[in-house]
């Protein structure tokens, strides 16, 4: 897997994320800690992006 591929794959996750999120808001009977849950990854998605865009750099 290409650096570039890599980055694309983590932009696309990082993006489901996203919509699992707000879809989880949007229920009436949210879960609390699954919303947290994926704010987390969220987060380390997020991190791993911006390392392997570090690494692209160099």
């Amino acid at each position: 897997m290409t650096s570039q591929t890599y980055i694309t794959s983590l932009e696309r996750r990082h993006q489901d994320l996203e919509r699992k999120i707000n879809e989880e808001m949007r229920h009436p009977s949210r879960d609390a800690l699954l919303i947290a849950a994926l704010k987390r990854k969220k987060l380390e998605v997020k991190d791993q992006m911006a390392q392997a865009n570090r690494d692209v750099a160099h």
